[in-house]
């Protein structure tokens, strides 16, 4: 059995996971496709979806809820059960992204700043966009179970 000391060592030099969330907003047949800032930290001109990371005591749910508001303020129906989720890299940190559908429900995309363009788009336009292909299945799974 390893000593107290080890067990926290090896505790501490593990990698510890960012954890994120995405949404995929769907409109009728389209999915709001969202293209991060250049002045972003990580993968600035990236198309993707709404996404965030969870705050220190915050459940993923409030967080996708409240991200949708801040980045582009629609009125939306967000299903509290995940699509899906998946692991990937943030810069150089591990990230845990967890996946949730919105259905657009009402309003105008109003952008914050994390993001300089934004398109509705089918999910053979959001592939063709974006380099995201854990996120891009997700949205065609989403659409697998509209169809």
């Amino acid at each position: 059995m390893a000593d107290a000391a080890t067990s926290n060592t090896t505790a501490s030099t593990s990698p510890l996971y960012v954890v994120a969330v995405a949404a995929i907003i769907v409109r009728a047949d389209k999915v709001l496709a969202m293209r991060r800032s250049q002045h972003k930290d990580a993968s600035a001109g990236l198309w993707e979806t709404l996404s965030g990371r969870v705050d220190a005591g915050e459940e993923p749910f409030e967080t996708i809820k409240r991200e949708i508001i801040e980045e582009c303020g629609l009125v939306t129906n967000v299903d509290p059960r995940p699509v899906t989720s998946y692991s990937a890299m943030r810069a150089d940190k591990p990230m845990i992204v967890i996946v949730y559908q919105a259905d657009y429900v009402s309003g105008e995309v109003v952008r914050s700043d994390e993001h300089d363009d934004h398109a509705w788009v089918t999910p053979d336009e959001f592939v063709a966009r974006s380099s995201l292909s854990k996120l891009a299945k997700a949205i065609y799974s989403v659409f697998e179970d509209i169809i």
